[in-house]
């Protein structure tokens, strides 16, 4: 993926009441709110990285409705790379190839049905792309903890045993 630079300018789509907390960015960028960002930072969570304000261009209604209200402002962010590494064993990963990489561990996965970590090799991060699964961010229970009590919006948070992909 190409990394997003300066200036950060966006159009949001709009599909419900309101502006969610946490937007799908470009590439492996994803916008939070401005809310979302000062409760991250000031409980001590760990992974995003970035945090570059974003400027909000335009908001596109997807379905009638009341005009769209104050939009929040929003901040660029990107999941680290952890080291936590799928566990071939305990996962059911369904592959085109097998894996040549130890580090990456990415290639060929066609189908995922559920999936483990290996054992000693996640960090303690709360938000972070596993090795294995490089396009998926996967978050701590603190962090799955936090965004229900801080009620954050416009997040499904699955668990690693049920997540499923095809």
């Amino acid at each position: 993926m190409r990394t997003w630079l300066p200036p950060y300018r966006v159009e949001l789509e709009l599909h419900g009441q309101s502006l969610g907390d946490f937007v799908e960015g470009p590439g492996n960028d994803r916008l939070i709110s401005e809310r979302m960002a000062e409760a991250y930072r000031a409980e001590g969570l760990t992974g995003l990285l970035g945090f570059h304000p974003v400027e909000v261009v335009r908001v596109l209604r997807k379905r009638k409705g009341p005009e769209v209200g104050l939009v929040p402002r929003y901040f660029a962010v990107t999941a680290c790379f952890g080291r936590g590494a799928v566990d071939e064993g305990l996962s059911h990963l369904r592959r085109s190839r097998p894996s040549t990489c130890s580090e990456c561990r990415s290639p060929g996965v066609d189908s995922i049905h559920g999936f483990a970590l290996e054992s000693g090799t996640w960090q303690g991060e709360d938000v972070f792309r596993p090795r294995g699964l490089q396009g998926s961010i996967l978050v701590s229970a603190r962090f799955a903890e936090f965004v229900q009590r801080h009620e954050l919006t416009n997040m499904k948070l699955t668990p690693t045993e049920k997540y499923s992909y095809s």
